[in-house]
């Protein structure tokens, strides 16, 4: 497994959908995923430190897993079939260790908020990762990079402008 971290939820131009960009920690590769608006808020809110009065579905499936005696071990990107990723959140419970399946974007958003490692499978990484200077336009005209601030207000920006038939459901 390859160990990434979140770099950035971003907004694709050409499909208005929003894209999970993970970046392997020990080298150059991205694995960019897309997802759906809900769940790029979810995320956003994590990267924000945003907590809900009330708990929100990932809040509140941290909660279920603690209350269980349980912890999130790691949020696993495992494959992807028919253009579909698959994750898993691997779990412990005492000296058991539990699989369950997830969307990669619900992974990553538990993660987020529970301090868990992401980690994506060596072949998948090999197969879709993409060599990616995020930094170019920044390195190219002397700007900073976007901070998570200007992140979560792009993506609050995409979200109040789309509409479900952008989606093509």
């Amino acid at each position: 497994m390859v160990e990434v971290v979140l770099r950035a939820v971003r907004v694709d131009v050409g499909s208005s959908t929003p894209l999970l960009l993970l970046e392997e920690v020990a080298g150059e590769r991205v694995l960019p995923i897309f997802i759906g608006a809900p769940e790029a808020t979810a995320i956003a809110y994590a990267l924000q430190g945003i907590k809900a009065p009330r708990p929100m579905s990932h809040d509140l499936l941290g909660n279920v897993i603690t209350a269980l005696g349980a912890q999130l071990f790691a949020a696993e990107i495992t494959e992807l079939h028919e253009n579909t990723f698959f994750a898993n959140l691997r779990l412990l419970r005492g000296r058991d260790e539990i699989n369950v399946s997830a969307r990669p974007s619900d992974a990553v958003a538990l993660a987020l908020r529970v301090g868990a490692p992401i980690l994506v499978n060596d072949d998948l990484m090999a197969a879709e990762g993409k060599i990616m200077d995020l930094d170019a336009d920044e390195d190219d005209n002397d700007v900073e990079p976007p901070s998570e601030a200007d992140l979560v207000a792009e993506l609050r920006e995409f979200l109040d402008s789309v509409r479900p038939e952008d989606f093509g459901q």
